[in-house]
């Protein structure tokens, strides 16, 4: 009967000891130096952008914020008003997460509590010393940079850039290293989702590290669009026939890529408000009107969202081949299709329609063009 009593005490002290429940998540924060009653704002992201989703004020330095994360797992950002120099990044998931905010410099903050948490203030301690390294080298060499452009000095200014861009890669094999070892990371897909959207890792390697995450990870918010970029990436891979796809040109007749496929064909993906667009397309043009009569044909695909802008721009700069949009920006679905995330974007297909090349510009798309249409 005793033992049976201490049983039911251990399990009760348990239950009380625990702020939280299993399918909860308890913020306890630490603000030193926050006056009472500013507010402590939970932010989340979604495709719009970022939204508030909690708020409390902060009493002698210390806040609390406390919900339910049924969605799974996603980065989420502490934000203390009239602290004007950044956010504090965390994971938002279910469980007792502590999160410390230093007022005076926001990178100096402490996450923990959790095991996504945790990591992630590995990974950032990991990430300080580098940073520092950058920071250091920048202020030393801040003044030579400055006298070299102003000398127009070519020659230092690179030396310059490249020693910096030295920690940037310093930086990524950082995280290359700690999405390799924390398959179960949130942090490794959001890792993993910067390097996508910064066109600095090969899809191969991209692939090879999502494949060996964990399922949950893989489920959540990044993880699917990670996935979702994989999939729609490997059906634009070289060596693969390009997707078919139809839309209005400028007199709202629909054309297809099918259609317009030539010996050579070029998938150009461009807006009338893309300067490096505008900038690359007399190149463009002199290439057209050197090589069509010998089978070199091009479709524009706009991401533009101004009919009239859209026409003035194709006008203007002489562009005689067909033209397609939808108007829908970034939203363009053949612009999803392809995976298309930044312009200037260039597919080059052979006269089978099978894509064998991307992002050629100048002399290197010439280059490609002449010996395509040699074959």
């Amino acid at each position: 009967m005793k033992k049976i009593l201490l049983v039911s005490a251990l399990t009760i002290l348990a239950v009380a000891c625990n702020k939280v429940g299993d399918k909860e998540y308890l913020i306890s924060g630490e603000a030193p130096g926050i006056e009472n009653g500013k507010m402590a704002i939970l932010q989340v992201q979604n495709e719009a952008g970022m939204f508030p989703k909690d708020t409390v004020k902060v009493e002698n330095g210390k806040f609390e914020l406390k919900g339910s994360q049924t969605e799974g797992a996603e980065i989420g950002f502490i934000m203390i008003e009239g602290v004007n120099n950044g956010m504090v990044p965390f994971i938002l998931e279910n469980g007792e997460i502590n999160i410390a905010v230093d007022k005076d410099t926001i990178q100096k903050s402490k996450i923990g509590g959790t095991n996504n948490n945790d990591k992630f203030q590995k990974y950032n301690d990991e990430s300080s010393v580098i940073f520092k390294k950058m920071v250091a080298f920048q202020k030393a060499n801040q003044e030579k940079f400055i006298q070299a452009r102003t000398a127009n000095d070519t020659v230092t200014m690179n030396a310059l850039m490249k020693q910096n861009q030295s920690f940037q890669k310093e930086m990524d094999k950082q995280s290359e290293t700690f999405i390799e070892k924390n398959p179960d990371a949130l942090l490794s897909v959001l890792l993993l989702e910067n390097f996508m959207s910064r066109q600095t890792m090969e899809f191969n390697k991209i692939s090879k590290f999502y494949n060996a995450l964990a399922s949950d990870v893989k489920n959540s918010k990044s993880g699917k669009k990670v996935g979702d970029f994989l999939k729609a990436q490997s059906a634009v891979e070289n060596g693969k026939t390009a997707p078919n796809f139809s839309a209005p040109n400028p007199e709202g007749k629909t054309i297809s890529l099918k259609e317009s496929l030539g010996k050579v064909t070029i998938i150009d993906f461009w807006a009338s408000w893309c300067k490096p667009c505008r900038a690359e397309n007399p190149n463009v043009v002199a290439l057209y009107n050197e090589y069509h009569a010998k089978g070199l044909n091009i479709i524009g695909v706009s991401l533009d969202k101004d009919a009239a802008k859209w026409k003035e721009a194709i006008a203007k700069d002489q562009l005689t081949w067909a033209q397609v949009s939808n108007l829908k920006f970034w939203e363009d679905p053949i612009a999803k299709q392809y995976n298309v995330e930044s312009i200037p974007a260039t597919f080059i297909l052979d006269a089978s329609g099978k894509i064998v090349a991307k992002d050629l510009r100048g002399a290197e798309l010439k280059a490609k063009v002449i010996e395509l249409l040699g074959k």
